[in-house]
């Protein structure tokens, strides 16, 4: 891509790098092997319960700490250590799950919850990097690249795995079952190789003098509070983040919870595999498309189109009946899911005072989390009570209307 940084690419990269978790551990094979292998002894329902409340446990946990971490890192000019600390935490967490065994269902829940936090947490740092590679001209293009970046290199890892599983033999493992655990650990390395990059070529500017953590902590809790103040005068990056809240509820709840709906519904799991492989690839064009619509058209308008377009797939998915179905809906979501989450950092982060990058984008990930908290507990606690999976899908559909309403009213030129 012409115009681009050797610091932006190397940015970019590390989206490559930990959406491998993404695809394989928190959308794949996690829930697939949490069900029918290491939860194999809970109910359907209890076993989609306890993955909903590790998902809302450790966004709820990260949630909380995400402002605080922004600050700090602002003071200190500590994003990319933070941002590689946390991404330690979780590749490590997500190794580990290759020690669990067969019916250890509350080993694997907790590494899955840390691995969870490690990978959230690096997020807000990642995210808060952009205003250090890119100029703000190009913020809809360097983020939407790192999304489509991170849908090859997840596709990529994905679609070894899913070859690993379906022709052990191949690898010299034993079955089924073994070719998973390794998967988890392919991640973890995978994870690791390509955050060098960024680890080597983004350069972030630090205090000349180390503060200490006592000092550090309080002048981060001083400008946390300036940063509160400031976002209750800013009236559009206000409504801006309420309507960022809601909507992106619905769009980490698909990406969570489809291989658990579809299980529920009882399509094979080769199916939900493949379809979640599809949308990944199909992402990397349509990510780069919307970015350069975003640019050259309007960044809320494209915006607005993406969220409509889940919308009508959580309707659409109440009533699907075949794996063709299924099929159809992956690549609908494969189109938009890329551009949602994009052009949300992208317009984000022209509105926000670049000096305090980390502290705001810890607020903007504070509220994805508490959204991710909100949505896999909604569909839970709606499965358990009408024992219907079809209808927990529906819940989704309000949050997405009421944040694309609120996300209308913002003016990002104000």
């Amino acid at each position: 891509m012409r115009g681009v940084s050797k610091a932006a690419w190397s940015w970019a990269i590390y989206d490559w790098a930990n959406s491998a978790y993404t695809t394989t551990v928190m959308a794949g094979f996690f829930p697939l092997f949490f069900k029918q292998f290491w939860a194999s002894g809970l109910s359907a329902n209890e076993s989609t319960f306890w993955l909903g409340l590790a998902n809302a446990l450790s966004g709820l946990l990260i949630a909380l700490l995400a402002p605080l971490l922004g600050a700090m890192a602002d003071q200190g000019g500590l994003k990319k250590r933070m941002l590689l600390s946390f991404t330690s935490l979780g590749l490590l967490m997500t190794a580990a799950l290759f020690l669990v065994g067969e019916g250890e269902w509350l080993w694997a829940i907790v590494l899955f919850a840390w691995g969870a936090i490690g990978f959230s947490g690096a997020n807000i740092f990642y995210d808060a990097l952009i205003v250090n590679v890119s100029e703000r001209s190009q913020f809809d293009r360097i983020s939407s690249l790192g999304y489509a970046l991170g849908y090859v290199g997840g596709g990529l890892l994905f679609a070894l795995n899913v070859t690993m599983t379906l022709h052990p033999h191949w690898f010299m493992l034993a079955d089924k079952v073994e070719a998973v655990r390794w998967s988890f650990v392919t991640v973890a390395v995978w994870w690791a190789l390509f955050s060098l990059p960024l680890a080597v070529h983004v350069v972030e500017e630090r205090r000349a003098v180390r503060t200490p953590l006592l000092q550090l902590t309080r002048d981060a809790f001083i400008q946390l509070g300036g940063t509160f103040q400031q976002l209750r005068s800013l009236k559009n990056i206000g409504l801006f983040l309420l309507a960022y809240f809601l909507y992106i509820d619905g769009v980490n709840t698909v990406a969570r919870m489809a291989v658990d709906y579809g299980l529920a519904l009882g399509f094979d799991a080769s199916v939900l595999m493949t379809a979640l492989l599809m949308s990944q690839f199909i992402a990397f064009p349509a990510a780069l498309a919307l970015g350069w619509l975003g640019e050259q058209w309007h960044c809320k308008g494209t915006l607005l189109i993406c969220i409509a377009v889940y919308a009508v797939v959580c309707i659409w998915s109440s009533t699907m009946q075949s794996a063709a179905d299924f099929y159809w809906l992956a690549a609908a979501i494969g189109l938009v899911m890329g551009g949602v989450q994009a052009l949300s950092r992208s317009m984000y982060a022209r509105m926000i005072p670049p000096h305090q990058a980390a502290a705001f984008f810890g607020f903007y990930n504070m509220l994805g989390k508490f959204a991710a908290v909100l949505g896999p507990l909604m569909m839970g606690v709606a499965s358990m009570l009408t024992g219907s999976a079809r209808f927990s899908i529906l819940v989704i559909v309000l949050l997405l209307a009421a944040g694309g309403t609120l996300l209308y009213r913002v003016d990002e030129r104000a």
